[in-house]
């Protein structure tokens, strides 16, 4: 897919990779003779569809014709996800919006008496919306105990390091805490520790997973280099990276 744009999001979809896979692969419950997951996955941070879309191809939701025609002209896959493709619940990347949506769709599971789960991934960066902090306020106002959210922290947005340009950002479990949320601290990068916070959640309120992770984590020339928030990589490099994450770590 990278191949395909001269610009896209590649080094926040490496930052939350772990994140996502654990959330489809080990956290959504499978559904009853053959219906859907009663589980909902809405990823906020729209700029790391990415790795949402190669998941879903794993998993058989996506084709891989349409990863194929990534972004090309008849394509119906674009750099950030647009409700009406399969496996994709809204159009999220307007930042500030995801949270929102997935409050809503949490207070229609217990509306309707169900026990699905919404699980919903944030970029560090959308935690500057006022929006997302109003859906905060709401969350835990509700006691929304079937919301799950996980904070993909790379501490960078756009062409700065956000502990540089913005400190008073951190830290953020004790803003999230103060809010009424149950909260939980972890290696991004650890699946198994994600899934250990969300297992062992209170389930009484909503929970606030901040995961500490690395832009463009697996590909050395990406890692912590800002730039790979908008660039794709040349052919040759394009070569170094898979031979980097097909190495055996």
């Amino acid at each position: 897919m990278s191949q395909r744009v001269g610009a896209l999001h590649i080094a926040g979809a490496f930052s939350c990779t772990e994140i996502v896979d654990c959330i489809y692969n080990a956290l959504m419950r499978p559904g009853q003779s053959g219906e859907p997951s009663p589980d909902t996955f809405l990823m906020s941070k729209g700029h790391g569809c990415m790795i949402q879309y190669v998941i879903l191809e794993d998993r058989g939701v996506l084709s891989a014709a349409m990863l194929d025609a990534y972004c090309t002209p008849g394509g119906q896959l674009g750099v950030h996800p647009d409700y009406g493709n399969p496996g994709i619940e809204a159009s999220t990347g307007s930042l500030g919006h995801g949270l929102s949506m997935a409050v809503g769709m949490t207070l229609a599971e217990r509306g309707h008496g169900r026990d699905g789960i919404v699980y919903v991934v944030l970029s560090d960066g959308e935690l500057q919306e006022g929006s997302t902090w109003e859906a905060v306020l709401m969350a835990s106002s509700f006691r929304l105990g079937n919301l799950v959210a996980v904070v993909d922290n790379n501490d960078f947005q756009s062409l700065g390091r956000t502990s540089q340009t913005h400190p008073s950002f951190y830290p953020l479990t004790d803003k999230f805490t103060a809010f009424g949320w149950e909260t939980v601290e972890v290696d991004g990068h650890d699946a198994g520790a994600i899934h250990q916070a969300v297992l062992g959640r209170g389930g009484d309120r909503p929970l606030m997973v901040v995961a500490r992770t690395t832009k463009g984590k697996g590909v050395s020339y990406m890692e912590n280099v800002p730039i790979w928030h908008y660039r794709s990589p040349s052919p040759q490099e394009y070569q170094v990276a898979i031979k980097e994450v097909e190495a055996p770590q």
